[in-house]
């Protein structure tokens, strides 16, 4: 072969890898993430967020569109039916990617296969008590549950909510019987809260925290194994002798079964990239959320860590929709 027709083949392949290579950091499709609950919330605002800052790496676009319904199902289903080329993502709190299937007798998708790609953040729970429950702290709070079985109502986002897991953790935990009174969402929740209509309510920080600042509940404790950042001041379970309360809502990015290995990194080292950005971390905090951007390997991980440790609650608990 001639040193000519081999520097037109070699030159042949290094434009068509350039080729590849160009096509694959610039995706000719949009960039779709499904989120499986109603906008305005705490898991609507944290993609958004990144949507802005990540648009430079995908020219097509990138759209937050809200497929809400049956506890995160509905949008869940969209995204696990979706072509598997990383242009549909699922983000998502914990409902339909570690929870919903320890709940449902039935699912059109398996939250098992999905491929994971990170954890956009994690925000503590907390409890919410009404300003006017007649105690000071955490420890007067499970000594007045004792004395008055049954008789505080603690309020959740619905049957199998998170809310509804952290107090059933908390029950078991303290030994303590509490009444609980099922909302749909967070909003009706707190404004009952707030009115007095329920006692207390396992809210995650995000929500909670304006109206703690206002005087219109109060926070008692922080459910992680440290203070938040965004209020420091308030102690965690832990400070009371209950290191095993320890329940935050995530919020993961997950694609379809059989995703390649490849765009999911490409992916997450796009959303890594956005969380670093110091205005994000600013709106974040904000939201009382704290940034992630874990690999695709320890998203597994911890993935599969809060799925075992719901189970064992709602298990224990009997936990059930109805």
């Amino acid at each position: 072969m001639s040193q000519t027709l081999t520097r037109r083949i070699g030159a042949t392949l290094l434009a068509s890898i350039c080729l590849v290579g160009s096509a694959f950091a610039q995706p000719s499709k949009p960039l779709k993430m499904i989120v499986p609950f109603p906008a305005g919330g705490t898991a609507d605002i944290l993609p958004r967020i990144l949507a802005e800052k990540m648009r430079a790496n995908f020219p097509a676009g990138v759209l937050v569109e809200n497929r809400a319904g049956a506890g995160g199902n509905i949008g869940a289903e969209v995204v696990y039916r979706a072509d598997p080329d990383g242009s549909t993502l699922l983000v998502s709190p914990p409902g339909p990617i570690a929870i919903n299937h320890n709940l449902y007798s039935k699912l059109t998708f398996d939250p098992t296969r999905w491929a994971p790609i990170t954890i956009v953040a994690t925000v503590p729970n907390v409890l919410s008590i009404n300003p006017k429950l007649p105690v000071k702290d955490l420890a007067e709070f499970i000594a007045y549950v004792k004395a008055n079985p049954g008789k505080v109502s603690y309020a959740s986002q619905g049957n199998g909510s998170t809310s509804h897991l952290t107090a059933s953790m908390f029950m078991q935990l303290t030994g303590t019987d509490m009444t609980h009174i099922p909302y749909k969402g967070t909003a009706p929740a707190l404004v009952d809260l707030i009115g007095g209509q329920v006692d207390i309510f396992f809210d995650n920080l995000s929500s909670s925290m304006q109206f703690h600042q206002s005087g219109k509940l109060r926070i008692l404790a922080v459910a992680d194994g440290q203070r938040s950042k965004a209020l420091p001041q308030v102690p965690t379970f832990a400070e009371y002798k209950l290191p095993a309360m320890n329940a935050v809502t995530f919020f993961a990015v997950v694609a379809p079964p059989n995703t390649p290995a490849a765009t999911i990194n490409t992916v997450q080292k796009s959303i890594a990239d956005a969380l670093a950005l110091p205005d994000v971390k600013q709106r974040f905090a904000e939201q009382g959320a704290e940034p992630r951007g874990w690999s695709p390997e320890q998203t597994g991980r911890f993935i599969k860590a809060e799925t075992d440790k719901w189970n064992k609650v709602i298990k224990s608990a009997n936990v059930t929709l109805e």
